[in-house]
């Protein structure tokens, strides 16, 4: 077997894998949904996510010991994570062969030349970790975290959120679709931007942007092993520039880095095998350097350092929180959040209800397609008996809770149910409230024992006149958890007659409207 048919296979396998597992991060039991399955990998086996994450919170995950894995295979054989497993890099390089598919081969040989503009994804590499590294007690704010440009989150935020729903494979309902994203237009036109990009420049994602595959080059680039060229035996034709999907010039002098070990040299070049893969150096010279020069490093350095104030400009301190933002259950605290959070989509994939949303660009920057309750879509709010974003975080931005944990039962009974939120009635929009008009159905809906919504009795008038008996609800603080289940099911279009606010949740106690909290019996 030829080595690029063996890289074939391998890539064939990994991206059918990554997208099986995507597929199945359904809460249930049948044979298509999450049964076990290691739906996290992908993303643990990722080392920026392992080094971003490290950085943020100084401390490893214990998911993201797979990266340990990686680091080592790329430090003793090159970038074979980029050019044998990762599903996005895949799917660019399919993208680029069809892209250069009837044109002529010099000019894809000279699309397929090094550029000196490789070396920004190094800067993007710097600027995101030193903006990841940045200690928040010198600025007084939190994290900008690597996952925005990250392939792995990337490509899992894009398949989670935007192609599985176009292709109809809804989670929670099986193959049957009916899930919806706010940000869903965005997310999709960035993933299927840099995807069409390649029909520009063969893997320009890859070559230009990828800050995982910097960090990577970085890594591999004292390899042992790596494609090594036998000057004598080379006629400089250019053939195994044809197909090269790193732009790395293997006849010579290969830019090491660069180099995603596709192998396609080996097949190109015409001559007696001139190209091979052994111990190093290539007898045809090597520049083992990124390029980055001192004065782009500190450029990435600055800019790094610029970028998390310029993401909290929106104002977003202790006296301007966002009460908009409410969390999913086990969310730590805000700025932890923030530090962990790696945007992947696997919280909003796996929620059963579809409440889970990526919060758009008006929440700020740095939050981001970070997840957040939007009760108005999906099939109702948070559920009671659901602790399953949880378990599918793969950075612990929302910790995996029991449900007596969550609902404050049995060991967990003194420290009082998980509380998302509080609700609070629009008396100003509420049918009994401000029309005169029977409803109870946020009373009727909430889950919570005893009820957090019970109605006041009260007198009022019909629309034409008659005197009609009125029972408006009233929201007790002390029981309500913010599930948003009766927001959901509020008859009033647009915005509804009652709302769930991050006011009173359990994650930060500066957010308590109470004194203190009683369970009330």
């Amino acid at each position: 077997m030829r080595i690029t048919t063996a890289r074939r296979i391998a890539q064939a396998f990994f991206f059918l894998l990554f997208a099986w597992l995507c597929l199945v991060a359904a809460v249930g039991t049948g044979w298509f949904q999450w049964r076990g399955w290691p739906i996290r990998w992908f993303l643990e086996l990722d080392p920026l996510v392992a080094v971003g994450t490290v950085l943020t919170t100084h401390s490893l995950y214990p998911g993201l010991a797979w990266a340990l894995g990686t680091i080592v295979v790329t430090i003793l054989l090159g970038r074979v994570f980029c050019g044998w497993i990762c599903p996005f890099g895949t799917i660019h390089q399919a993208a680029g062969w069809i892209g250069r598919h009837g044109r002529r081969p010099k000019l894809v040989i000279d699309s397929n030349q090094y550029h000196p503009l490789q070396r920004l994804k190094y800067g993007i590499l710097a600027a995101f970790l030193v903006a990841a590294a940045v200690p928040p007690k010198l600025t007084g704010l939190a994290h900008l975290h690597t996952g925005l440009l990250d392939p792995i989150p990337l490509v899992q935020r894009s398949f989670n959120l935007v192609v599985l729903p176009v292709a109809g494979l809804g989670s929670g309902g099986g193959f049957s679709g009916g899930r919806f994203y706010a940000e869903s237009v965005v997310i999709g036109t960035v993933f299927l931007g840099f995807v069409l990009l390649n029909f520009a420049v063969p893997r320009l994602f890859c070559r230009f942007v990828c800050p995982l595959g910097a960090l990577l080059a970085i890594l591999g680039r004292a390899a042992p092993f790596g494609i090594k060229t036998r000057k004598h035996a080379c006629t400089e034709c250019g053939a195994c520039n044809l197909n090269c999907e790193g732009a790395c010039n293997p006849k010579g002098p290969i830019q090491v880095s660069e180099c995603l070990l596709c192998m396609n040299c080996f097949e190109d070049c015409p001559t007696s095998h001139p190209i091979g893969y052994g111990p190093r150096p290539s007898l045809a010279g090597e520049i083992t350097s990124p390029g980055l020069s001192r004065r782009g490093f500190v450029a990435s350095v600055v800019a790094g350092l610029a970028v998390v104030p310029l993401s909290r400009l929106s104002g977003s301190d202790a006296n301007n929180w966002q009460a908009g933002l409410v969390r999913p259950p086990g969310a730590v605290a805000e700025d932890e959040f923030l530090a962990r959070c790696i945007k992947c989509g696997e919280c909003m994939r796996v929620c059963p209800t579809n409440v889970l949303q990526p919060a758009g660009f008006s929440t700020g920057m740095e939050v981001l397609w970070t997840p957040v309750l939007n009760n108005r879509i999906g099939t109702s709010g948070c559920q009671m008996d659901c602790v399953a974003c949880g378990y599918a975080c793969p950075t612990g931005a929302i910790r995996r809770l029991t449900l007596d944990e969550k609902l404050g039962r049995g060991e967990s009974r003194g420290a009082g149910p998980i509380r998302l939120g509080l609700a609070a009635v629009d008396r100003g929009r509420c049918l009994p409230w401000a029309m005169g008009r029977p409803c109870i159905v946020c009373e009727e809906t909430c889950p919570v024992s005893p009820k957090a919504i019970t109605v006041e009795e009260a007198q009022g008038l019909s629309p034409d006149g008659v005197a009609v008996r009125l029972q408006r609800p009233v929201v007790d603080p002390s029981r309500c958890i913010g599930c948003g289940v009766c927001e959901h099911e509020c008859p009033m279009n647009g915005i509804r007659a009652i709302r769930v606010s991050a006011d009173n949740e359990s994650r930060d106690p500066a957010h308590s409207i109470l004194l203190h909290h009683e369970n009330k019996s």
